[in-house]
């Protein structure tokens, strides 16, 4: 069973920027990727970025690009998203997440952390 540790998240202003933290373990796989996806009040599960273990690919949501980046840190299957320019349409709680490795994308998630609140407010 796949557990996170979860961190950062909270209240930026517009064009601020946060960092989420993920520590994944458990993970059985030989390859994975890890990554976000992220669920607004209303709204339907959306995609954010996510890494590859195998040769650290990263793949984004279009609306992240250029201005999200998800890295590999030190520690075995931790990973961070940065996220600059931050937009109020960017409010949501943020998961992290594993799946398979595709090598084209982010995977079909099959486990997930308990989310962290992002809130983009002026």
């Amino acid at each position: 069973q796949v557990q996170f540790v979860e961190s950062g998240g909270g209240l930026v202003q517009p064009g601020g920027s946060l960092r989420l933290s993920c520590a994944a373990s458990g993970i059985s796989y030989p390859y994975y990727a890890i990554g976000y996806f992220r669920q607004a009040p209303g709204k339907e599960r959306e995609g954010v970025a996510c890494i590859d273990s195998s040769d650290s690919s990263t793949y984004y949501d279009d609306s992240v690009k250029d201005r999200f980046t998800i890295s590999r840190g030190n520690a075995a299957n931790t990973v961070y998203l940065q996220m600059d320019n931050l937009k109020p349409e960017d409010t949501a709680v943020y998961y992290c997440a594993t799946g398979i490795e595709r090598g084209w994308g982010c995977p079909g998630y099959d486990a997930w952390g308990q989310g962290t609140q992002v809130t983009v407010s002026s």
